[in-house]
């Protein structure tokens, strides 16, 4: 049974009315792209760290980020939107060769490295937390979409931002600290 009107029950409408989209398709798959590449980015922040706090810091975030990944294409799915395979080529690609910017060092992982690569996730985890926010408004008039997982989702990036922030401080204080010598 339909609710009275003006009950205070929320009224939703079906699918997605008043959006456009084929630019939620090419919004949705850039953010694909870009939590490709965020994947691919802890991963190897997680290999490369592997047995110091910082690695064991970001193990359940990586875990996390690889999670949000799925739930968004499980999200695209559900919109019927098609994941464009280039443009998750494309961020798999973009985050490798982000990889080859030069460190200060011929060899081996410069502690200024590891501070951009976690600026560079912070600001990952930032634009996917716009993204559950940008859905959750959605969510008020597409029934395809599931608020509760959205604002789920949100929380879970707000959590990833400040461990991710934590670690970046402590990386940038260590990394530019002066040396006595």
């Amino acid at each position: 049974m339909n609710a009275p009107p003006n009950s205070g029950a929320p009224q939703r409408r079906h699918t997605g009315q008043g959006v456009d989209l084929k630019l939620l398709g090419i919004y949705l798959n850039d953010h694909l792209a870009g939590a490709t590449a965020g994947t691919e980015r802890i991963a190897h922040l997680v290999r490369t760290s592997r047995g110091s706090a910082l690695g064991r810091a970001l193990e359940p975030v990586a875990a996390e980020i690889t999670q949000d990944r799925t739930a968004l294409v499980s999200i695209m799915r559900d919109l019927g939107v098609p994941v464009r395979r280039y443009k998750v080529c494309a961020g798999w690609a973009g985050e490798k060769a982000g990889r080859l910017k030069l460190n200060g060092r011929l060899v081996g992982r410069s502690p200024l490295g590891i501070m951009l690569d976690l600026e560079a996730l912070r600001l990952g985890v930032e634009g996917k937390a716009a993204l559950w926010q940008t859905l959750r408004r959605l969510a008020v008039t597409d029934e395809r979409l599931d608020p509760a997982r959205l604002d789920s989702l949100l929380e879970r990036a707000r959590r990833q931002q400040d461990t991710v922030e934590e670690w970046r401080v402590r990386q940038a204080e260590e990394a530019l600290r002066t040396t006595a010598g």
